[in-house]
């Protein structure tokens, strides 16, 4: 029986240059993004303004966390307590924790079949609700047809804000994620498309949300000290008015992500060729349907997705459980238990009572997910995909109707 050995959480190691830099950085003792001999520039002023040119964004702050940009971002925009907030039933924990922690009150979107946010659940509860904003999850890479998206959401008076923490270096029509809507939020955390353990960026070309943002994340009075920010006379009054939340990047953590950002669009390139060659394998599996990705869509895919279909939920428990002994672990979505990262929208029981979303329901009962890290290459990707090929064929090829293997 063939087992596959690499670990799928193993990430590549960080650019020697980020390793020195951040060594550097280390033997100086000026962390601190603030901390800075006269007249030059801290790391993380550097990264900010190169991240922002790398965007095609006016501004751009480096936060502690990609939760910490959302949060933040959503504060900045205009959120005050209650307000309602439209968002991806489909997405990960911290996106309705930011909602929460900003005092928002989340209003869950359906699900298609093809992992996006439902544009006509959408147009429904724009249209018919009082929710002024919409937390937009590009989630696992996906990305739902914008165009039609911001038109609905420009009609009915909707701030976007987008989480690009699975679509760093991805475009829609050539448009860049996080470019579309009002403001942007990214992650650097370890599984991320960039690696700094966590961190995070929020972009914008607003300079009252720019601002905002800026003391929020903990500037006190030295603004001035962001080049990728608006001028002083954006901060005249929200100074006097805006919290200090402290979520600050560091100079440490920005100099390991400098030469990542050098390297982003290679190693998207690289995410893709491994997509390419795993999802051409998974379609030949007949029980598997994977999503069909539409040609404005110029994904980032560091990791994949597909569904059972037609199976039920006991026989994608021991789908999942075959495969993880062969050394393909799978995140399932339809679990009833949240597991690591996979918890689902009837998880989250501090929101309340759960909505009624079957649609959702249905996609997510059988939807399977798999990373794919930069650590693998196009032979293992083939040998991960005989390996779910082979478990499938155990359990329900080589079945009869009515039948299923042990």
């Amino acid at each position: 029986m063939t087992i596959f050995n690499k670990s799928f959480t193993q990430q590549e190691p960080i650019p020697e240059a980020g390793i020195e830099r951040a060594v550097e950085v280390m033997r100086s003792g000026r962390l601190h993004r603030y901390n800075s001999a006269a007249g030059e520039p801290t790391e993380t002023e550097l990264l900010e303004q190169e991240f922002a040119d790398y965007q095609g964004s006016r501004y751009c702050l480096a936060c502690a966390s990609g939760g910490y940009a959302l949060h933040v971002a959503m504060r900045a925009a205009g959120l005050q307590p209650g307000d309602k907030v439209l968002c991806n039933a489909f997405t990960l924990a911290p996106v309705p924790g930011a909602i929460h922690n900003a005092g928002g009150v989340p209003v869950f979107v359906e699900t298609t079949e093809d992992f996006t946010i439902d544009l006509d659940d959408l147009e429904h509860k724009a249209a018919t609700g009082d929710a002024r904003y919409l937390l937009l999850s590009h989630m696992r890479g996906h990305l739902a047809d914008m165009d039609r998206l911001m038109d609905i959401c420009n009609r009915h008076g909707v701030i976007v804000i987008e989480d690009c923490a699975h679509t760093m270096g991805a475009s829609w029509n050539g448009k860049k994620s996080g470019t579309f809507g009002q403001v942007a939020c990214f992650s650097t955390q370890t599984y991320k498309h960039m690696n700094s353990g966590e961190g995070g960026f929020l972009t914008t070309d607003d300079d009252d949300i720019m601002a905002r943002a800026i003391i929020y994340s903990g500037s006190y009075m030295l603004y001035e000290r962001h080049p990728a920010a608006p001028p002083k006379e954006a901060f005249a009054r929200i100074r006097f008015e805006t919290p200090n939340y402290s979520g600050r990047m560091d100079n440490l953590r920005a100099a390991i992500l400098r030469p990542q950002l050098a390297a982003l669009d290679e190693q998207c390139r690289r995410w893709n060729d491994l997509y390419r060659v795993t999802e051409a394998g998974l379609r030949q599996i007949p029980c598997l349907r994977l999503p069909e990705r539409p040609e404005a869509e110029q994904f980032v895919a560091s990791s994949i997705q597909f569904s059972l279909p037609n199976q039920s939920e006991a026989d994608i428990q021991r789908f999942i459980e075959r495969c993880e002994a062969r050394g393909v672990p799978l995140k399932w979505f339809g679990d009833k238990d949240p597991k690591g990262y996979t918890s689902r929208f009837d998880s989250w029981r501090y929101l309340g009572e759960p909505p009624s979303l079957p649609q959702t329901e249905r996609v997510l009962a059988t939807m399977c997910d798999m990373r794919l890290p930069l650590t693998f290459d196009e032979a293992d990707c083939r040998l991960i995909v005989r390996i779910i090929a082979d478990v499938c064929d155990e359990l329900f090829l080589s079945a009869g109707p009515g039948e299923h293997a042990n």
